[in-house]
């Protein structure tokens, strides 16, 4: 074991966060604290290093063991080079090469008993370097950064240039390297690519010692925790496995809970209308009876209801109007920032209904699009249509479309006049906004409130047409999974940039991934994205002419997955194919059974013509079955 929790509480404005919270981490265990926002796990974390006292309990590490944390934010402050950070990491194998060259010098000036002892001392400095992966540091620190989504071009960056995402990437890289015994991370995905985090899952899962984790990225905590330490209600609850086995057995106790609640409730109902009928009786013994009951009755422990699941926010989304079949059309798109050029002759074309997830590294352009779309930025080349009837509401990660000088009510009021105040105050409070919330400033508001806010006036919108820009972002797993069930029963059309892979699984029917300026569609959701992503880029890269840059990726792009709809489209019809032949089948069976059943009928069996009548269909019957038999055998083996 290396990391004991022992009844930690922590209460702030004697209001409890966190009480009696006990857990422990194994030797090279890989675990995840998950809960609510506000429920106490970043808390619980600076408890855990020091940074923050517990009002009871203990932490205790394991002797000679170490720990290293990454909080959500860093501002790193330093005057050196990307490459220069993180090599201040292993100052201590620097020192130890400077040595050996220092050695190495001296010796071509010794000699004699001077030289043995110089050659030993290197023998053995030499040994502690190779041990310390000496001989190597410099590639792990060139490994981590490009892992961490940093260009070659970049290394020589100063610090000081950076920003707050990358500053945290270059703390968690110093972490990294670090190697301690125990690593606990916070958010540590926030500020990653899609490359950069499945990067770092497989570096934690090949990872020598323990991991210890906050995260709100589902995918993530599938890939690395065997553990989940769930905190609810301020308290604790551990479980073995990951992310998905934690949410079924949190299911299962919690409908068991809920079913004890509601059977103890019914005993209680039950005892006192027994009390309540032995009063009425008005006889000594018979009120004596009463009495004893409501003892027991009082003694009972009675069970706390359990939480109602899913409570965070109540989020209908309902266009006002149909748009048309074709919603949008974008013909070559194409976009540079001075010589930057994030992406040239972009196609595109959404239909009505489709779910489309936009992915791609950061810095590729994803957000930009999305702007050019809405207007925001101006593309320096192409055309963007959009079909008839399409109402676009916009949900912008940087919130532009909140007015940071009016009140959360101000601004729900203000944009929708003809609301009246229960209206509104019913809205925010769906989104966790009640009593005096709703008059604060949004310029007051957190990142997370103000997403809140956000989506509070997209489900006002009635919009047919959503473009949302990373939504999941500041959202806990609850808000996310209702957010998800939402869209999912949308009706309209959706286009979004999300870095997050499960909300992808649960919500996208076609991924395009901006990838070399150019976009590439998978008709399928983010697993289906990964089992093609290597076959169609080759193909892709292999297939293009070089010599037209039109006619390149992107129309590829766009006849493969023309390729992939006219495939999943006789994928259905063999299905539907194979159903019918199988109810055909069931038909002609049951059919088959009745004649031989009605040939055996004393009746039948003594009249020769309806013999031979029956007799004749089941011929009829049998041979066209086995013909079906040998449909449904070609049918079943082509899916």
């Amino acid at each position: 074991m290396i990391l004991s929790c022992q009844n930690l509480s922590k209460a702030f404005n004697e209001q409890p966060v966190l009480s009696g919270v006990s857990f422990h981490i194994e030797d090279y265990e890989k675990a995840a604290i998950v809960g609510i926002n506000g429920a106490g796990k970043t808390t619980l974390l600076r408890m855990i290093v020091g940074e923050q006292s517990a009002d009871e309990g203990i932490v205790t590490l394991s002797k000679g063991k170490t720990m290293g944390y990454l909080a959500q934010n860093q501002n790193v402050e330093s005057q050196n080079t990307i490459y220069q950070e993180l090599l201040t990491v292993k100052a201590d194998i620097i020192a130890m090469e400077q040595k050996l060259r220092d050695m190495e010098l001296s010796m071509k000036q010794s000699s004699g008993k001077a030289l043995e002892d110089l050659m030993e001392a290197y023998a053995r400095l030499n040994h502690s370097f190779e041990l310390a992966n000496g001989y190597a540091y410099k590639s792990e620190v060139a490994g981590v950064l490009k892992g961490l989504g940093f260009l070659e071009t970049e290394f020589n960056k100063e610090i000081s240039t950076l920003s707050g995402g990358q500053k945290t990437r270059i703390a968690l890289g110093k972490l990294l390297l670090l190697n301690p015994d125990l690593i606990i991370l916070d958010e540590p995905t926030n500020h990653l690519d899609l490359n950069s985090i499945t990067w770092l899952e497989t570096y934690l899962l090949n990872y020598k010692g323990a991991v210890l984790i906050v995260s709100h990225d589902r995918y993530f905590l599938d890939r690395i925790a065997g553990k989940i330490i769930e905190l609810d209600q301020t308290k604790c609850t551990v479980f073995s496995g990951n992310y998905s086995d934690y949410a079924v057995k949190k299911e299962q106790l919690r409908q068991a809970a809920l079913h004890a609640y509601l059977k103890q409730q019914q005993e209680i109902r039950h005892q006192e209308e027994v009390i309540t009928k032995l009063r009425s009786f008005n006889r000594e013994k018979s009120i004596k009876r009463a009495e004893s009951r409501e003892k027991m009755l009082n003694k009972m422990d009675v069970l706390e209801k359990p939480t109602e699941a899913r409570t965070d926010i109540h989020l209908t989304l309902t266009p006002h109007c149909q748009s048309g079949n074709d919603v949008l059309h974008i013909e070559g798109l194409t976009k540079s920032f001075g010589p930057n050029k994030l992406f040239e002759g972009i196609d595109m074309d959404i239909k009505r209904g489709e779910h489309v997830a936009v992915i791609g590294d950061n810095g590729t352009g994803k957000t930009t699009i999305l702007k050019i779309i809405n207007g925001l930025l101006e593309a320096d080349a192409g055309s963007i249509t959009l079909g008839a009837n399409v109402h676009i509401g916009y949900y912008d990660q940087e919130h532009h479309v909140l007015h940071m000088e009016k009140t959360l009510f101000e601004e729900i009021s203000d944009t929708y006049p003809y609301l009246n105040n229960t209206e509104i105050r019913n809205t925010l409070a769906a989104f966790l906004f009640t009593g005096e919330d709703v008059y604060k400033r949004i310029d007051n508001l957190s990142g997370g409130e103000r997403g809140r806010v956000s989506l509070a006036k997209l489900m006002l919108s009635e919009s047919n047409f959503l473009i949302l820009d990373e939504p999941t972002n500041h959202l806990d797993i609850l808000s996310k999974e209702i957010l998800e069930d939402a869209l999912n029963a949308y009706e309209g059309t959706l286009l979004y940039v999300s870095h997050d892979r499960y909300f992808i699984n649960r919500t996208a029917s076609r991924i395009l991934d901006l990838t070399g300026q150019k976009l590439l569609g998978y008709l399928g959701n983010y697993d289906y994205y990964l089992e093609k992503k290597d076959e169609l880029e080759q193909k892709l890269l292999s297939d293009a002419p070089e010599s037209s840059p039109k006619s390149g990726l992107a129309s590829e792009s766009k006849k493969s997955w023309q390729d992939q709809k006219e495939q999943q489209a006789k994928q259905r019809k063999k299905e539907n194919d194979l159903k019918k032949c199988e109810a055909e089948i069931a038909r002609l069976e049951q059919e088959q059974s009745e004649i031989e059943q009605e040939m055996t009928t004393p009746e039948i069996a003594t009249n020769a013509a309806k013999l031979q009548e029956l007799s004749s269909r089941q011929e009829s019957v049998t041979s066209r079955l086995e013909t079906l038999y040998e449909t449904w055998e070609l049918l079943a083996g082509d899916l």
